[in-house]
């Protein structure tokens, strides 16, 4: 799914009202609770976030010869 800023800030803006219901992502959705929502926030702030830089770093080993 492809979530906008836009949903993340109704979906935020509804958290802050107390309200159970948003439209996110061109859906009307009934949550059932806070910890619900929060955590819906937070997947929608993730995905907006794009990749989190590289998956593996690369190491190099240092010796007291120099090899």
């Amino acid at each position: 799914m492809a979530y906008t800023q836009a949903d993340a800030d109704r979906l935020r803006s509804a958290i802050a009202k107390g309200a159970s219901e948003v439209e996110v992502n061109g859906e009307r959705v009934r949550f059932r609770s806070l910890a619900d929502m929060r955590a819906t926030l937070a997947m929608i702030e993730n995905e907006l976030a794009g990749p989190s830089g590289a998956a593996f770093a690369i190491g190099y080993p240092k010796t007291p010869r120099g090899l």
